[in-house]
């Protein structure tokens, strides 16, 4: 629910003990295959002392576990059944009990699932994990899922203060100014201490609000004017500080001052940290879509073994030269898996416009009481020119585009430079939330598919109806029904740490369009089926990543990756998916939470 996706602020050398080009670490990267393969030997190694280290197979043709006694969903709409097997990391069968424990061997492991339900592993198609893993490491966090009212916010800013000790400063990352009261002032954070320097980052990731000691601390001398980048210090009527920071030059002139250096060892256990949180949610595997540095690729793999979730990447367009070393693992079509590791490569990103909340995105009407229609961020001769050139390295695109006028430029762009092939990858519309109908129809004949950060309806669906883009607009932002209606495929995604982790709150809304802050229904005609809504977080997410041969379904010979739910989503009201409790997740056939 950001600007542009995610701020850059944490990838600035300032704030790592050795650049941020080193933050999990250096290994050296040839180009060859031969010389990769050898790179890539020790993984196997680094997964065991990291404990991914598994129990022996069963003999051969027999299952390593087998769940019996529930629901097990191999597709969304395909007949349920009551047993699944698996060995060696793969799925062996599913069917009756009967059928099914005929690969039961001496060493077989048997799961009871006491009637819970068994899924495909559920799937997060964009989730920016690495600025999430240090956000929630490092800063406290103060957004509307833990302080939902402004009274509750700062309550549990002064409880913070209390523990803290004197001139240490108090950090909180994920305040929403939309849902938590609107911005923060110096004077409220004066209110809650003058004894600490206090900032709180905005959930856009571009904005911040710091009290009087924070300025007195950094230094910040009073006549400072407009900064680089259009980044400035808010003020009020009389020309003084109100506390409200603007864009990252501003932002970074406090970050050195925020937390310790970051160092691989932090940057490792907070991802891992993070990624066992995620799990719990359900999720069995998250896309990384422009936020992971090509540097951190050798080192990021040799630790993904280590994490509760798969995970994968596309790389921003201005680091595309960084993937050729993997040119050799096969870029393009299908994900390129990483030798030894849980980590794969797909496309690449570019963000294209900025977002609706803080009215940055560009549409071709303008906004609700404003003649601002917002700017993309690059001409459409620029992206057409970006395009082609992802073409001509031989990936396809996923671009950032929440306005239609976006849109509209970028599927120009996509036309010029693959027409309606799909040879090389699925080209994706990242967030979707303003597209037309003629768009959709575009998309269908063009190949391109979307993905919509759903939580934008569940949270800010009264915002948009009411103050920024009235009714009629609102009712048709992410319409998954349209996209059923031309046949386009689509997953959903959560845009973390932008919006709470989860699939299943995604899945609920996408069934009730339900905005949860006023419980008012978005968009009713654009309400889709449970088994729509788990497709677009199973086999269809699995497609725009470039592994749809390999998960997103419990088919005979793809991952065993397994999310177990205490109740089955189809006996359940609509309105309380999201609530259902996680039992389990499983990652290529080895239990990761539960």
């Amino acid at each position: 629910m950001c600007r542009a996706c995610v701020s850059q602020l944490y990838l600035r050398d300032e704030l790592f003990a050795n650049g941020s080009a080193g933050l999990f670490g250096t290994t050296e990267v040839r180009t060859t295959r031969r010389d990769f393969m050898a790179l890539s030997a020790t993984a196997a190694a680094v997964a065991s002392t990291l404990g991914s280290s598994r129990s022996a197979f069963a003999a051969d043709g027999g299952a390593d576990t087998i769940f019996i006694n529930g629901t097990v969903i191999p597709v969304p709409g395909v007949t349920p059944v009551n047993a699944l097997a698996i060995g060696q990391g793969k799925v062996l069968a599913t069917g009756s009990k009967n059928v099914v424990m005929g690969l039961k061997t001496a060493q077989t492991k048997i799961v009871d699932l006491e009637g819970r339900t068994l899924l495909p592993g559920l799937m997060d198609s964009h989730h920016h994990t690495v600025m999430a893993g240090l956000v929630f490491e490092l800063l406290h966090d103060v957004g509307y899922s833990v302080f939902p009212t402004r009274r509750q916010l700062i309550d549990g800013l002064r409880a913070i203060a209390a523990r803290t000790p004197p001139g240490q400063w108090i950090c909180g990352a994920k305040f929403d100014n939309l849902l938590q009261g609107g911005n923060l002032s110096k004077e409220e954070l004066d209110g809650v201490s003058t004894q600490h320097p206090i900032f709180i980052w905005y959930v856009n990731s571009h904005d911040a609000c710091v009290n009087s000691l924070a300025y007195k601390d950094a230094n910040i001398p009073n006549n400072i004017g407009t900064l680089p980048g259009n980044s400035y210090f808010g003020r009020d009527a009389n020309g003084q500080f109100n506390g409200l920071l603007y864009e990252e030059a501003a932002l970074m002139m406090f970050a050195p001052k925020l937390f310790p250096k970051i160092t691989p060892q932090l940057a490792a256990k907070a991802t891992q940290d993070y990624l066992r949180t995620v799990a719990a949610t359900g999720t069995t595997f998250v896309h990384e879509p422009g936020t992971l540095r090509s540097e951190w690729i050798a080192p990021f793999a040799k630790l993904s073994n280590s994490f509760a979730c798969r995970t994968s990447a596309s790389i921003m367009f201005d680091d595309v030269k960084g993937l050729e070393p993997y040119r050799g693992l096969g870029l393009g079509a299908k994900a390129a898996q990483v030798p030894n590791s849980l980590f794969t490569l797909y496309g690449i990103k570019i963000v294209v416009d900025g977002s609706p909340q803080t009215e940055t995105a560009a549409y071709t009407q303008p906004y609700l009481h404003t003649d601002n229609k917002g700017k993309p961020n690059f001409t459409a001769a620029q992206l057409k020119e970006m395009v082609a050139a992802a073409k001509a390295f031989g990936m396809p695109v996923l671009l950032h585009c929440q306005g239609d006028y976006t849109v509209d430029i970028a599927l120009d762009a996509i036309e010029a430079a693959y027409g309606n092939s799909t040879a090389l990858g699925v080209n994706r519309i990242e967030h979707s939330m303003f597209t037309r109908e003629d768009q959709y129809q575009r998309m269908k004949a063009l190949n391109v598919e979307a993905t919509f950060l759903m939580n934008n309806i569940r949270y800010y669906g009264q915002a948009y109806r009411d103050d920024i883009f009235g009714p009629r607009r609102t009712n048709y932002s992410a319409a998954t029904g349209a996209c059923l209606q031309n046949k386009i495929n689509f997953s959903l995604h959560t845009d973390a740490p932008c919006s709470p982790v989860g699939p299943l709150p995604l899945v609920e809304t996408a069934m009730t369009r339900v905005c949860v802050i006023d419980n008012s229904v978005i968009g009713a005609d654009q309400a889709i089926s449970l088994d729509e809504a788990l497709r677009a977080v199973t086999i269809n997410a699995a497609r725009q990543i470039g592994m749809g041969d390999r998960l997103g379904s419990l088919e005979k010979g793809k991952e065993a990756d397994i999310t177990i739910l205490e109740d089955n989503p189809y006996k359940v009201d609509p309105a309380r998916i999201g609530k259902i409790k996680v039992s389990e997740t499983w990652v290529a056939g080895r239990k990761r939470f539960g």
